[in-house]
């Protein structure tokens, strides 16, 4: 799932790189329509790794004695040494064909990946998914703590309450800040969503039902959020409130149909790039721009078709080699600061007493 959404954002800014700088003649209202009018891939895969977040991080927590410190331990050598390498990737990637520098203060707030927190913009839009990931691992943590996360009906009352918020919200008034942060809450609620899909085909605490009403709350959220958010006026930016609202929507569907068949809809080279997603999506925007820079775009289907090819192909093997070199060992590295695992509950005494003997 992770593969299948790295490549729908990889496709989508691939494509809109052509559209945006390149006369497309005729193919120009055909690939708004494709990528922009109908389903944002963009969206529709950034929406599709919140439902895979909400699905593992929940689960993420281990049995030791210092849990929340573990969680976040592994939390930090999981993001931040991958999301630093992208930093410098992308200020040497403007320096050297842009010569464009930014303020000190604004690299120092995104190095920390709390920029959007106090305020200071991203230094490329895509950074954003990450603030909604770390209010989650924040949301998960309050909850864990509280000893609410793993109740049986936690996530479904937060997407319902979420949902009934989100639909009315929006309706009752026109602000752009209430539909910024509704918009917020529809991620969240993706990602809840992911949980209780985790609880129904793995955990067995919910069943298909609660799925069911869940998926309908989140879908008429966020059907009303994107027609409040986007507007029923296309602007040819490709984002538009069909192309929104079908991403969040089909992205449920998606989750769904792979959470329910499983491994019978496995594909090994799909999960090769699943497991390199992280370093793709923080690093491909940038191959992006080197490729459009020194090999240019073409003028027809067949150069534009290879064009995102070698954009597929090179930002796999680069994101290869951040992961190799960069995410895996930061990952490694990480574990040797986890606490002492704590045993089954049912050996206590007999490890105790072995220790006395």
């Amino acid at each position: 799932m992770r593969g299948i959404a790295v490549l729908a954002v990889l496709f989508q800014h691939a494509l809109e790189v052509i559209v945006q700088n390149h006369p497309t003649g005729g193919y120009y209202w055909a690939f708004h329509d494709a990528i922009g009018y109908y389903i944002n891939f963009g969206r529709f895969g950034v929406v599709l790794f919140f439902f895979v977040s909400g699905f593992v991080i929940p689960f993420s927590f281990p049995e030791s004695s210092a849990p929340v410190r573990d969680f976040a331990t592994s939390r930090f050598f999981r993001l931040y040494p991958a999301y630093w390498t992208s930093i410098l990737i992308g200020l040497a990637t403007t320096l050297v064909l842009e010569f464009r520098t930014y303020p000190l203060s604004q690299i120092v707030a995104n190095v920390t990946m709390l920029q959007t927190f106090v305020n200071v913009p991203n230094l490329w839009v895509f950074y954003w998914t990450l603030a909604i990931e770390l209010l989650f691992y924040f949301g998960c943590t309050v909850l864990f703590a509280m000893g609410l996360l793993n109740r049986r009906f936690t996530a479904v009352a937060i997407v319902i309450t979420a949902a009934l918020i989100g639909i009315i919200a929006p309706l009752m008034t026109e602000s752009r800040t209430v539909s910024s942060v509704m918009e917020v809450g529809l991620n969240l609620s993706a990602m809840f969503l992911g949980k209780i899909i985790r609880d129904t085909v793995i955990g067995g605490k919910l069943r298909w039902a609660h799925v069911a009403v869940c998926t309908l709350f989140y879908a008429i959220f966020a059907v009303t959020l994107a027609d409040k958010r986007f507007g029923g006026v296309y602007q040819e930016n490709f984002f538009y409130s069909y192309s929104i609202g079908s991403a969040y929507v089909c992205a449920a569907l998606v989750f769904i149909a792979f959470a329910a068949f499983g491994e019978r809809m496995a594909w090994r080279f799909m999960a090769f790039v699943g497991v390199i997603s992280y370093s793709v999506y923080l690093v491909s925007p940038f191959v992006i721009v080197w490729i459009h820079r020194f090999v240019g775009v073409g003028d027809g289907p067949l150069e534009w078709s290879l064009f995102v090819l070698v954009i597929v192909v090179l930002s796999l093997f680069v994101s290869w080699l951040t992961y190799t070199f960069i995410e895996k060992p930061s990952i490694s590295f990480g574990h040797r600061f986890r606490s002492e695992r704590r045993p089954p509950v049912g050996l206590e005494p007999v490890l105790s007493q072995g220790a006395a003997e």
